[in-house]
């Protein structure tokens, strides 16, 4: 198949260049011309969470759910304990109405936050012995 400029245009450029082209059009919303870049980064460089994240955002935001999902596991897999990942995943399974498995990853994100609000351990309030 022959390239035409459109094809190689996504292709242009180091790297970094591609990765703040992405940002620009993912800023401007243009999801699909953003995660068309992306692919290719992630492509050539899969050990990487930034790009990954980022291309799983273009398919949440452009409601391809199943590949924002496989992006999600993808970085989990290499980072299992990326709050923010874990958070995109748990919304990505609400918008799929898979709810048990979102308030799973929704809860493990609060946790890897700091945040442990919804926990249910009992509070120490000093007056029993903690030994």
């Amino acid at each position: 198949m022959e390239s035409t400029s459109y094809d190689t245009y996504y292709e242009y450029g180091t790297a970094a260049e591609r990765w703040d082209r992405a940002q620009l059009f993912f800023d401007a919303k243009e999801y699909m011309t953003a995660a068309r870049i992306l692919d290719g980064l992630v492509a050539e460089v899969p050990e990487q969470v930034a790009p990954r994240l980022l291309l799983a955002r273009t398919y949440y935001h452009s409601a391809r759910l199943a590949k924002a999902e496989a992006e999600l596991r993808a970085v989990l897999e290499r980072d299992p304990v990326e709050p923010y990942a874990r958070l995109m995943l748990g919304r990505t399974l609400e918008r799929q109405g898979r709810r048990a498995e979102a308030a799973t990853q929704l809860r493990m994100a609060s946790a890897l936050a700091g945040e442990f609000t919804e926990l249910t351990a009992p509070a120490f309030d000093g007056t029993h012995d903690a030994t």
